[in-house]
């Protein structure tokens, strides 16, 4: 899963060259392109010493000068690049900038990483985590043009599709969060044909909520030999105990659910439909690291150990 992208160009006379840059939670790529063709790549882990450092793209140009180009965050959100053409400066993609880390940022970065983290699990359900990121999207656009039930009944059509093709393809596309949404969609589309209110449809997520959160609460409660294991699989870490999981996620449940209860109730149509679509997932992330922690029994007391059914 590639979370951002640069690209750096720069003119070597009339040769032009450019450095592309992808950010994957696993990680930082870069390649050096001059003259149309791929001459050099590098490329860091996530964590870890090496983790912090510039990357260094070198290489030998057909009329053979030797080309090093330097790349590197010359900010907390942005890269850039210091080419150099037989070992004299040529450019700067931003002049008198320094190439590194923020300091902050190096510190944090250049810890191992925490044992039993496995990023590669992220990549191994992006295509999960796409689906449900384009069903939400699809749900507010359609919900924009026309309403929230016609939004409703739509999405619940495309989650339908996309069980139906699981059926005939090896690719996982309703692991995880995926599957849960389509659960949502049905519920949506349900209430809407059941209520014909867009209140019921707004309530999708408070109801699922509340569902979902007493669930994992009394699945917790039992040590997560259900829903807490079946979650943990899809996470990179290997330390983490299934009740604790299960546990944190129903109160992340309670949370969530009275939080879409208020934006509904308290808010107009178009700002709780942007919310569930945009500000609700970004809150939920945020939360849903302090239940990992939980789970890995990073914010309980030394010797803790339950609960473990």
């Amino acid at each position: 899963m590639i979370l951002a992208r640069y690209r750096r160009r720069f003119m070597l006379g009339a040769l032009p060259g450019e450095v592309l840059v992808a950010v994957r939670a696993t990680g930082m790529e870069s390649a050096l392109i001059v003259g149309g063709g791929l001459i050099a790549e590098d490329r860091t882990l996530l964590g870890g010493p090496e983790s912090t450092r510039n990357h260094r793209l070198a290489s030998t140009l057909p009329d053979g000068r030797a080309i090093d180009v330097e790349m590197g965050y010359v900010s907390w959100w942005t890269v850039g690049i210091a080419v150099r053409l037989d070992g004299v400066l040529v450019h700067e993609s931003h002049p008198g900038r320094r190439i590194a880390f923020p300091e902050r940022a190096a510190r944090r970065a250049a810890k191992p990483l925490p044992q039993g983290f496995d990023p590669g699990q992220f990549r191994r359900n992006k295509v999960p985590l796409l689906i449900d990121v384009a069903l939400g999207l699809l749900f507010f656009l359609v919900a924009k043009l026309t309403d929230l039930g016609t939004a409703a009944l739509v999405g619940a059509g495309a989650g339908l599709a996309l069980v139906v093709v699981q059926r005939f393809v090896k690719v996982d596309l309703l692991g995880g969060l995926a599957l849960f949404g389509i659960v949502m969609l049905l519920v949506s589309a349900g209430l809407a044909l059941a209520f014909q209110d867009d209140m019921m449809v707004k309530m999708r997520s408070t109801i699922v909520g509340l569902v979902s959160a007493a669930l994992f609460l009394g699945d917790g409660l039992l040590g997560g030999n259900r829903l807490g294991r079946g979650m943990a699989r899809y996470l990179p870490y290997s330390d983490i105990d299934p009740g604790r999981l299960a546990f944190g996620v129903g109160l992340l449940g309670l949370v969530m659910a009275g939080l879409n209860y208020g934006v509904a109730r308290l808010t107009s149509t178009d700002v709780w439909l942007f919310y569930t679509t945009f500000v609700d997932f970004f809150l939920a992330a945020v939360m849903v690291l302090a239940v990992f922690s939980y789970a890995r029994g990073r914010l309980l007391p030394r010797g803790y150990r339950g609960p473990k059914g």
